[in-house]
């Protein structure tokens, strides 16, 4: 029999996406199933997500869900269940699903992601009778609650449940005034130090990792991390009070999304053993971003432009960049003193950097596909995919040693190379010296073209795919429910 798990977020591709949260999401159903696990995802009904689903069958209403009416429907992801909570006073809104169209929080998010998790306790709890799950499975601060109601407010005469809570970004963790706890509907009890209490407020993803059976990060090297103050964000000593408890997993990538033989969104598809076929896509890109055809290396970025991603580094490169004959195409959106600063770069090098401020799912494939090396210079990050596109597509990786960075790339020293694994360039730390150093490793390395195929193919052939991860995190259930 089926071990029935309900996974608890606030995005999943291709309903409704914000980063590599929505991927993750997504993709696990899938990447699950092959190993005795059925799993239904829980997530806010937002208007893209409700105009995607259309009519969906009502399984559950509320008349007051944290101060709000509002329904359970079912549906489906892909082929598997979905349930989606909606809630139009808490969901229907202009903007993301964190922030409204001035960029600012909502700043009832403390609520609308309180229902999300009360709603997830409720169907663990037994609500929906036709409904069973043996475990929960919530992602970030934002389902995190989900833990808290199961441990301190319980469906009455339920079960206990044993429970997941997955990190994907310990820089986000749901932190909010104490004059909130009164309205979450949780006994006294729960305003402790080891329960939703946390310096003097409520701390959402403090409270779902204290409630956690297990505590899970997106890639090994950053469950370590975690453990000191600089990577730990205040809940380090919280971390290593878990012990064992904490694991990390790799995220991985989907191939049927992310694939350069048979991606529509290039102009020519291409394996290991033809990538003569990519000049193609690099002469298309750089069509795209107007820059002028040439010899050197494409340079891509795509991420959020912030502090954590290490942009105002790679701004302070950007000159030497050029300097030594590569060229940039950046597609990303965030913190706007740097994207006036990389259009800034963009016009001071006409020809050589092109800045495409925003999102294009479609143009992130072609970007990967024409791009000869993808900067991911990184001050932390859990797990990070677009190096895991880059792998795939033989865009090699450029990226600091932190986090999931560390664990999938491995460095083109000779020692490498000569053993035939070097996958990408590492390098260690962030500043001007060592990410300059990396750019000009990458532009040597490029200028020897049989090395630089070596590594392309070495990369195309790591399997990052859900296959390995998908089955690490259904052996985790199992491990959790016990024999069934």
């Amino acid at each position: 029999m089926a071990l029935n798990v309900l996974s608890v977020a606030s995005e999943a591709v291709p309903l409704v996406k914000t980063g590599g949260l929505a991927d993750v999401v997504g993709a696990l159903p899938a990447a699950v199933a092959p190993y005795g696990v059925a799993m239904t995802t829980l997530v806010p009904g937002y208007p893209s997500v409700m105009a995607a689903i259309g009519k969906a069958r009502t399984i559950h209403r509320y008349d007051n869900l944290l101060g709000q009416p509002a329904r359970l429907v079912a549906a489906k992801l892909g082929e598997h269940p979905l349930i989606v909570l909606d809630a139009p006073n808490f969901f229907a809104r202009d903007g993301g699903p964190y922030a409204g169209p001035d960029g600012k929080d909502w700043a009832d998010n403390w609520r609308r992601f309180a229902a999300l998790g009360r709603a997830a306790a409720d169907l663990a709890g037994g609500l929906v009778k036709a409904r069973r799950f043996d475990l929960v499975h919530a992602h970030d601060w934002q389902a995190a609650m989900a833990l808290a109601y199961l441990r301190f407010a319980p469906v009455k005469d339920s079960k206990p449940v044993p429970s997941v809570m997955t990190i994907h970004n310990m820089a986000f963790q749901g932190y909010f005034g104490r004059e909130v706890f009164k309205e979450l509907g949780l006994p006294r009890s729960a305003w402790k130090f080891d329960g939703v209490e946390y310096h003097g407020g409520v701390g959402m993803l403090k409270a779902g990792m204290e409630a956690a059976s297990v505590i899970t990060t997106v890639s090994p090297t950053y469950a370590q991390e975690i453990r000191d103050a600089e990577f730990g964000m205040g809940l380090e000593g919280l971390v290593v009070s878990r012990g064992d408890r904490v694991r990390g997993i790799v995220n991985g990538i989907d191939p049927a999304e992310w694939d350069p033989a048979n991606d529509r969104h290039l102009s020519a598809n291409y394996t290991s053993r033809t990538l003569g076929k990519r000049v193609a896509n690099k002469r298309a890109l750089e069509a795209d971003f107007g820059l002028e055809p040439g010899d050197g290396p494409l340079f891509i970025v795509v991420s959020r432009l912030t502090w954590q991603k290490g942009m105002d580094v790679l701004l302070e490169v950007l000159d030497h960049l050029v300097g030594i004959g590569g060229r940039l195409a950046l597609l990303g959106s965030g913190d706007a003193a740097m994207e006036s600063e990389f259009r800034a770069a963009a016009t001071r090098h006409p020809g050589k950097i092109g800045v495409r401020i925003g999102y294009d799912e479609a143009l992130s494939h072609r970007m990967q596909g024409g791009g000869d090396a993808i900067l991911v210079p990184s001050r932390f990050e859990p797990c990070g995919l677009t190096q895991l596109y880059g792998l795939a597509y033989g865009c090699v990786p450029v990226v600091a040693r932190t986090g999931g960075l560390a664990d999938t790339v491995i460095d083109a020293n000779l020692a490498a190379r000569e053993a035939g694994t070097a996958t990408g360039i590492q390098f260690s730390g962030l500043d001007y010296p060592t990410l300059a150093a990396a750019v000009s490793r990458t532009v040597a390395l490029y200028h020897q073209p049989d090395q630089w195929k070596a590594v392309q193919r070495n990369g195309m052939k790591a399997d990052f795919t859900w296959k390995n991860s998908g089955k690490v995190y259904a052996e985790l259930y199992h491990e959790l429910t016990g024999p069934r």
